[in-house]
């Protein structure tokens, strides 16, 4: 996420508005990648595999204008890592895994 965005019902998400995110289904499969400009015709789909919310950048915001806020970062991986422990040395991979999410949408060089 490289702006600031904000989560939607998706009976609040208006065409032309911008995913700040990808968008996955319920079995982890790409439904629309980052920065897809909603149309009306794809918001009227999204019912059918199960989402009911919504990250859009928030109104005016362009993909790369604002340096992103790392608190949002921060708030938006705890809620996608919540059952996991990030420094848990029996599950190494998936903190490897969140902090190499961080470092790219914080815009940071990745270590390899």
């Amino acid at each position: 996420m490289s702006a600031s965005y904000q989560h939607l019902a998706l009976a609040e998400v208006k065409p032309g508005m911008i995913l700040s995110d990808v968008l996955l289904d319920k079995q982890g499969q790409v439904l629309l990648p980052q920065g897809a400009v909603l149309t009306a015709a794809t918001i009227a789909l999204l019912p059918r595999h199960g989402i009911v919310t919504l990250a859009v950048l928030h109104q005016g915001d362009a993909p790369g204008q604002q340096a992103p806020d790392a608190t949002l970062v921060q708030q938006r991986l705890a809620r996608l890592f919540r059952k996991n422990e990030i420094d848990d040395p029996h599950d190494w991979a998936t903190g490897i895994l969140r902090r190499y999410i961080e470092d790219f949408r914080l815009g940071r060089e990745i270590e390899r």
